[in-house]
């Protein structure tokens, strides 16, 4: 492939996701963009929600009242739609729009009648986050098209438009039809009906050949989703995915094969340098013992072996079931060194649980009532995790080979009980499991090995596929295990897991050093500034058909 860089003279990238950390599109965009800075300098614009207010102000938006200013002067929105122009606060601190769209939900009817007309959307079964999707990406689209106009595109001047996720969908779909001269590229980072079968407890893999996506989103009452990101992918003058294994559900689901699969980079500036690296290892390992400790009422010592997953909570699609029934195998095939497991995965946490917190300022190793979760959730008795913990039978004593620990909050570092954030307790883990069932990329695994902890995952995620491409299967060459798992052979990945890791902890500590070299290279080749060739050839794509379309 040529690796020379693309020259355009404007691209605006639009998500949900921007200055707005939910989930892994966040760290798609954050991390891709200082090597989009570097190579396009301030030629590249994202556009985000504005769903920030004074007494919550986004901790990610820095605004400016310079930039931009030219097209500020001038700009004059319909429906009450208001913009903020600062820089994302994130490594290359690239130029970011966010847009305030709360006027824009009057004007949804007319857009749904008229994108079914032109397209085919079928918006009449929407509910849910459905119209405040659209309403902001219309409000976006609006916004990219002043732009555009901005800065010359009746000029001829070759500018792209990028949108993510179905959530973004219907702004593609305004672009297309106000301002046919713009390219477009739509990326879907999973899709709406293949996550919804996962979701949904139904196979996926061995059945996928026989699934149709327009009967299943009837069947899921995914029909306005499914429609609108279905006409976003047709629409686009370059359609991609971030995998092949979802390139093969978007062809089947979607009945549009992606013009290119655009694999999710990391930036390693997220990770300390060799210097800091022991001091943040040593300072997260003592902070998740001492949380354990004010837990369980048990002393860890320095050779515990601590492993956790993290991640949305999607049960069943992150694999968090398979990770706590392959601990508890683990314990019961006795590793050498004690294990204490974490489970970091955002629920509906209430607050830190008291006694937890009066335990830690006191410096009390006391045991706590049910000394399984850092945090109290609303719903303890309906919570997937806890549940399943309980089920399990973790029950933390002495005398436990594994210590079950669940975190149900974001690690943002102002949580109550860590009060670290989660990269700031990575560097301190031995080893991360992400088991995944239903995982377009997987970043997880990706950050794990970018801070030298060896992890576990499965052939089902899109990073799992690119190891299987790009390694030998195994630790010590890469630093990442990836099991197979398909429908129907849940135990026997379990028993793989609870192996590996009792590998792992049963290592000698030069071979673990030299198993986190390797993974730290693994992270070196899955880098942006590796993977940005995939986004040049998908924004190349999208130019020539937008051109071709213009000649016809």
């Amino acid at each position: 492939m040529d690796n020379s860089i693309l020259d355009f003279d404007l691209l605006v990238e639009t998500s949900w996701e921007v200055c707005n950390k939910v989930g892994g599109i966040y760290t798609v965009l954050s991390t891709k963009a200082k090597t989009l800075q570097q190579q396009h300098k301030d030629k590249v614009i994202f556009i985000g929600p504005d769903v920030w207010s004074d007494a919550t102000p986004s901790p990610y938006f820095i605004e400016s009242k310079t930039l931009l200013r030219p097209w500020l002067s001038q700009l004059s929105l319909p429906y009450g739609v208001s913009v903020r122009v600062g820089r994302w606060d994130v490594p290359g601190k690239p130029i970011a729009i966010l847009v305030s769209f709360g006027g824009m939900y009057a004007a949804n009817n007319e857009m749904y009648g008229r994108m079914w007309e032109l397209y085919g959307v079928d918006s009449l079964h929407a509910y849910g986050d459905y119209d405040e999707a659209c309403a902001f990406s219309h409000a976006a689209a609006v916004v990219i098209e002043s732009l555009a106009k901005h800065f010359g595109i009746d000029k001829g001047r070759r500018m792209i438009a990028h949108f993510n996720e179905w959530t973004t969908g219907m702004g593609l779909l305004y672009i297309k039809d106000v301002l046919p001269q713009m390219a477009t590229v739509f990326t879907t980072h999973a899709t709406c009906i293949g996550r919804s079968i996962c979701g949904n407890g139904k196979p996926l893999y061995d059945y996928l050949h026989a699934y149709d996506g327009d009967q299943m989103a009837r069947e899921l009452n995914m029909e306005s989703k499914h429609s609108l990101e279905k006409a976003a992918a047709w629409q686009a003058d370059c359609f991609t995915t971030v995998s092949d294994v979802t390139a093969r559900e978007c062809e089947q689901l979607l009945g549009r094969k992606p013009d290119v699969v655009t694999p999710n980079g990391f930036e390693q500036d997220f990770v300390p340098g060799k210097i800091k690296y022991k001091a943040a290892r040593q300072a997260a390992r003592k902070r998740m013992m001492e949380v354990a400790s004010a837990i369980t009422g048990r002393q860890y010592d320095d050779n515990t072996f601590i492993v956790a997953t993290s991640g949305r909570c999607e049960y069943r699609n992150k694999g968090i079931d398979l990770y706590l029934d392959a601990m508890a195998r683990l314990g019961d095939i006795d590793p050498k060194r004690r294990i204490l497991a974490f489970v970091m995965v955002p629920a509906w946490v209430k607050g830190p649980r008291t006694k937890v917190v009066d335990n830690l300022e006191q410096g009390c190793c006391e045991r706590v009532d049910e000394p399984i979760n850092s945090h109290d959730v609303h719903n303890p008795w309906e919570d997937p995790i806890l549940c399943r913990i309980r089920g399990i039978g973790f029950a933390n004593e002495q005398d436990s080979r594994v210590t079950m620990i669940y975190v149900p909050c974001y690690l943002n570092g102002t949580d109550g009980v860590f009060d670290m954030k989660y990269y700031e307790l990575l560097p301190g883990l031995d080893a991360t499991v992400f088991p995944s069932y239903y995982e377009p990329w997987g970043y997880t695994p990706l950050e794990s090995v970018a801070f030298g902890v060896p992890t576990v995952t499965t052939s089902l995620s899109g990073f799992g596929q690119w190891a299987l491409s790009t390694f030998d299967n195994s630790f010590k060459a890469c630093g990442v295990r990836v099991e197979h798992r398909g429908d129907f052979d849940y135990d026997d990945v379990k028993e793989a897991i609870a192996r590996d890791l009792k590998t792992l902890a049963d290592a000698p500590a030069a071979e673990l050093q030299a198993i986190g070299k390797a993974a730290m290279a693994t992270a070196a080749a899955a880098s942006w500034a590796c993977f940005m060739q995939y986004y040049d050839k998908a924004f190349a794509v999208a130019l020539a058909n937008c051109a071709a379309r213009q000649n016809n």
